[in-house]
């Protein structure tokens, strides 16, 4: 029976996937085979608010909890399943990732409680709209700005906002929503306050986080995958949200993210500075327990403006632990050992 297996796998679905049940026709199954080629049982656990009481009854005798669950899913919020993980987890069940450590890890707050280390940027906090009015207009004279709201997905509530003339920043604005299938528009300041309002209402997060724009970007966005504290592969997805257009042109559809195991060579500096320093900087700054480290979640880089004879820099544009999917085949094997490490501390 599912309720009796020791390793469940949340994720979302209808009546009729979850009445079925079946590892193969998820998007896990390879990681369920997976699994079960290392000797563990792993049941699938679909989840949905309407059935939400039947799912915890379910995961009521697990051991470990992987869950896969954007913060806003078909206009729904995590707000029950996140008390339902709580719950577990005061009982015993080990729940990555946990949602203390999606708050703290998988929000655009992190990019300014991490500004001042080595992956840090130019970043503010903008509590309100008055404060956006008051200060987005002295930093866009000296370039583009990148705001984006408090929690999401898929490029929603992402702009690109720059002056069309620098010189007078809160005149005329060029705007662009990182969200695919949308265009550079150009608004005025009134229009873009009534853009953005929805994101300063308390229940969208209250606030939003103004970054440096990264002229590098076109160069490429990098996504490091982890296993805990080590790195399980790379991610790299050459035209991406936000890449600028050619003059004349409209800008590039995103290309795909092409996937590689952890020894791609060319990411191996990121790799050494993430597993001897970055991940420990990182927990620590955000108050992180080391054991409520995620068993699998990324952080996305973007290549920094980098001086003569110093190494490459990275630019931390955002961590995601709420739902990592897809990823590399190179991290499936690491995640297996690191639940077995779980389950069974003795055996690795």
């Amino acid at each position: 029976m599912l309720q009796h297996s020791p390793l469940a796998l949340l994720y979302p679905g209808d009546r009729a996937t979850r009445d079925r049940s079946e590892p193969a026709e998820s998007r896990f199954a390879e990681l369920f085979q997976a699994f079960a080629a290392a000797g563990i049982e792993a049941a699938p656990a679909v989840y949905h608010d309407d059935f939400a009481d039947e799912v915890e009854a379910q995961l009521q005798a697990a051991r470990l909890v992987l869950v896969w669950c954007n913060p806003v899913e078909g206009g729904r919020r995590r707000d029950r399943l996140d008390a339902m993980l709580r719950r577990l987890a005061a009982r015993g069940v080990t729940v990555s990732a946990h949602p203390d450590a999606i708050l703290k890890l998988g929000t655009k707050d992190v990019l300014v409680e991490t500004r001042q280390l080595p992956f840090g940027s130019d970043v503010y906090r903008i509590g309100s709209l008055a404060q956006l009015e008051e200060e987005l207009p002295r930093r866009l004279a000296s370039g583009p700005r990148v705001l984006k709201q408090h929690r999401g997905q898929s490029g929603a509530g992402i702009w690109r906002i720059e002056a069309v003339d620098p010189a007078a920043p809160w005149t005329a604005l060029r705007v662009r929503h990182a969200q695919r299938g949308s265009s550079e528009e150009t608004m005025t300041p009134t229009a873009l306050r009534v853009t953005l309002a929805p994101y300063f209402e308390p229940a969208n997060g209250g606030h939003m986080i103004d970054q440096a724009w990264q002229p590098r970007l076109v160069e490429g966005m990098v996504r490091a995958y982890l296993v805990g504290d080590r790195v399980a592969g790379f991610g790299h997805q050459a035209v991406n949200a936000l890449f600028p257009a050619r003059p004349g042109e409209v800008a590039p559809t995103p290309g795909p993210r092409l996937y590689h195991d952890a020894e791609l060579a060319q990411f191996q500096g990121l790799r050494k500075r993430l597993e001897s320093g970055w991940i420990e900087m990182l927990r620590s700054c955000v108050g992180l327990p080391h054991e409520q480290l995620p068993l699998l979640w990324d952080c996305d880089f973007l290549l920094g403006e980098s001086r003569e004879d110093a190494e490459e820099r990275f630019v931390l544009c955002e961590i995601n632990v709420s739902s990592v999917a897809p990823f590399p085949p190179a991290a499936v094997q690491p995640l297996v050992r690191a639940v077995q490490s779980r389950l069974d501390p003795g055996r690795i």
